[in-house]
């Protein structure tokens, strides 16, 4: 575990391995359930993926055998707890590609950590008249927060808009920038669509017209390789319980002169350096946004998933999820009646979310289920963007490195089924 200040080396990349979902699988119980006496079909990971053995054997063996509250404790335990806490923060550091460990804030999730940024950075740095932009394919968590900044301080909130095959209007997003822009809250790949934004284009734009740029990781961080030091991002979040880590640990990365300058959000215990009667002195980062007892299992939790995905190799991961996705796509729209919603193969990740003919997302979700394939349905946490393409809600598809091209199969099969039993009707 590194104690001192100063950046985590990061082992050097391979390229993609041909990767072998089957590999995989049998540390995953859960894929080994049967629903409706069927072997499980898991295609909700957009929502949250399953976890391997080796992450729930970590968190069990925490609290079995190192068990106590970190920092500030003497004795073993916590002492113990603390090194592994501390060292789960420079796993993220090196997922990252080696960023600062004071620049790494654990949060209970991408929805908290977007809220920090608009609580601690917004309320300081945004005032009347100034404009924050955000996409028409944002998550509720990259919209209400802005939209709540904006009711405190007079901002404005205002819209990049998508094509009509998914896309960023790149053109429309370079002419909206301007010496009132301060921030860009923009999503690294949609949640609904399946788009993989430039991520890299808009900072530097942004940044060539002195605004900052948030980026939502939540659905890329987890599925493709992460350098930070290349996006040259100003703050990015994510969560863990889409990377195959426990629900309640997320990830804020801000950069350091940013974070510096902030005031902490949360007073309490952890986040302070001294208190006395007539008011307190924060504790230097990442301590200064971590009051209280942090989610230190869940953080060991996801060091654990992350070592798991390293070992997989994220680059594979991405390359493989883009194949399933081509394959899913071709199988779909070879049914009649099927629309799929997002650009083509070579732009999206594992995401298809779609539509049939007469059919509610609703009862497409269901009649699936029956075929035991789990998928989402509704509006995704992603209202605007569903008016923005007139649909009230998708059934939604989404892969990871475990599921496989039967599986997809199965899907279209089980799509065809779905319209039979209506046609009935």
């Amino acid at each position: 575990m590194s104690t001192t200040s100063g950046r985590v080396k990061v082992a050097a990349q391979d390229g993609p391995r041909e990767l072998d979902p089957h590999q995989w699988r049998g540390d995953f119980p859960i894929l080994e359930k049967k629903v409706h006496d069927q072997p499980l079909i898991y295609f909700d990971n957009a929502a949250t993926t399953q976890k391997p053995r080796q992450v729930l054997e970590a968190m069990e063996k925490l609290y079995a055998e190192h068990y106590a509250n970190v920092h500030r404790g003497i004795h073993t335990l916590s002492e113990e707890s603390t090194d592994r806490y501390e060292a789960a923060r420079d796993t993220v550091c090196r997922l990252l590609g080696g960023v600062s460990r004071e620049e790494v804030i654990f949060t209970c999730g991408t929805t908290e950590a977007i809220n920090l940024v608009a609580r601690s950075w917004g309320d300081q740095n945004v005032s009347q008249g100034d404009e924050i932009l955000i996409s028409e394919m944002e998550h509720h968590a990259n919209i209400v927060p802005w939209q709540q900044l904006a009711e405190r301080t007079g901002a404005t909130v205002r819209w990049i808009p998508i094509s009509d095959d998914g896309m960023l209007d790149q053109e429309a997003c370079g002419s909206m920038l301007s010496s009132r822009t301060k921030l860009v809250a923009i999503t690294a790949v949609s949640n609904v669509l399946g788009t993989i934004n430039p991520i890299k284009q808009i900072i530097d734009a942004a940044h060539a017209n002195d605004a900052l740029v948030l980026v939502d990781a939540a659905q890329s961080v987890p599925h493709a390789p992460t350098d930070l030091q290349s996006w040259n991002a100003d703050f990015v979040a994510f969560g863990g319980h889409k990377m195959l880590g426990p629900t309640g640990i997320g990830v804020l990365y801000g950069k350091r002169q940013l974070l510096d300058a902030m005031p902490p959000c949360l007073g309490g215990g952890g986040m302070i350096r001294r208190v006395r009667k007539e008011g307190f002195e924060p504790a230097d980062l990442p301590d200064k946004f971590e009051a209280g007892t942090p989610p230190f299992v869940e953080a060991i939790g996801l060091a654990t998933a992350i070592e798991y995905l390293q070992q997989v190799g994220m680059q594979s991961i991405a390359a493989y999820e883009q194949q399933l996705a081509k394959l899913a796509m071709e199988r779909l729209s070879a049914i009649e009646g099927v629309r799929i919603f997002g650009p083509g193969a070579t732009d999206r990740a594992g995401i298809i979310s779609f539509q049939i003919d007469g059919v509610h997302a609703h009862d497409v979700a269901q009649i699936l289920d029956r075929f035991s394939i789990a998928v989402r349905a509704g509006h995704h946490c992603a209202m605007p963007l569903h008016l923005r393409l007139q649909v009230p809600a998708t059934a939604r598809a989404s892969f990871y490195f475990y599921n496989t091209s039967e599986e997809v199969e199965k899907l279209g099969v089980a799509i065809e089924e779905t319209q039979k039993v209506f046609r009935k009707k």
